[in-house]
This record gives structure tokens, C-alpha cells and sequence, in this order.
């Protein structure tokens, strides 16, 4: 795992000094387990508000998401139900705003904004993306983690600051 996340900070290193002619991307490892998505979705926030029109429920002020050992922190979140119309179904897809924070095992990301597709495992953050890996820190545009593999893809001005350890 530290290998890949060392190479990766390489990729991103080398591709710093070509920022203004493309696009970097980088893949690293993003809570070093995998995730189990089947696990219940367990929310707290200050309000609930339910649309019986299209089946959502959007929770706002405070919101905590919790799944197994990965937290997501949000402003507000969405909730998407796949029974469409009926809010007592299974959750399809959840859309964090507003200062979203996702831990998962010692990593941690920032974003303005989150999507997590539950069925197939995947969360893709946009917005000032910072992954912080204990003394290291990547940032990008965006990231997509795969939380069946546990790894992680940053994309769009992909960047990074090294701890070295000297004065």
C-alpha cells in the first residue's frame, strides 16, 4: 500500500511541472480495507425533511452517515431511495453538501461535494478535493473511491505536499 500511494505521489510530483498543459490523475489507497456497502446506513442530523413527490428525505444542520468504520460528514445530505416515491425503501444514492468530510480507517477527504451511488460501492467527491494520508496531503478536483477495492482516483490539477521529515 505505501509503494502505490508512493508512486503515486511521484506521478503527481512529476506531473506538477506540466499543470498548464493537462489534466493530472493519480490513484492511491483510500482507507486501506475494503468496505462492506451492504452494511446499514445510519444518519443523525438537526432537521429531516421528507418529499413524499419523489421519494426523497434530505437531512440538514450537523449530518453524520455513518456505515461500518467509514463516517461522512456533511451540512446537508440527500437521500435518494430506490422504491422511487416511497421514502421506506432501500437507499439508492446519497448527495452530501455543504463542507463534506469522509473517514474512512486513518484517511480522511474534504470536498465541497459528494455522491455516494451505495449499490455499487463508489463515491465521487468534487469541489477542493484534499485527501490527507497521515503527515501527507494530496489535493485535485475530484476523486472517486471504489470502496470494494479500497483505492482511490484524484483527477483535474492533482497536487501534493510532502512531509520530509528534516528542518
Amino acid at each position: 500500500m505505501m509503494k502505490r500511494f508512493l508512486q503515486a505521489i511521484i506521478f503527481s510530483v512529476s506531473v506538477a511541472g506540466f499543470a498548464g498543459m493537462a489534466q493530472a490523475q493519480a490513484q492511491v489507497a483510500f482507507g486501506g480495507l475494503q468496505h462492506d456497502a451492504s452494511l446499514p446506513v445510519e444518519v443523525t442530523a438537526d432537521q429531516l425533511e421528507i418529499n413524499q413527490e419523489d421519494g426523497s428525505a434530505t437531512f440538514r444542520g450537523n449530518v453524520v452517515v455513518g456505515q461500518g468504520t467509514m463516517r461522512l460528514n456533511a451540512g446537508q445530505v440527500r437521500i435518494e431511495y430506490t422504491s422511487g416515491g416511497n421514502a421506506t425503501g432501500e437507499v439508492s444514492k446519497m448527495y452530501a453538501s455543504q463542507g463534506v468530510v469522509l473517514v474512512n480507517g486513518a484517511e480522511a477527504a474534504e470536498a465541497s461535494e459528494a455522491v455516494y451511488t451505495i449499490g455499487s460501492g463508489q463515491i465521487v467527491m468534487q469541489g477542493g478535493v484534499i485527501l490527507t494520508q497521515g503527515d501527507n496531503a494530496l489535493g485535485a478536483n475530484n476523486m472517486v473511491v471504489n470502496l470494494g477495492t479500497g483505492q482511490a482516483e484524484l483527477s483535474g490539477q492533482v497536487h501534493t505536499i510532502l512531509q520530509t521529515g528534516g528542518n
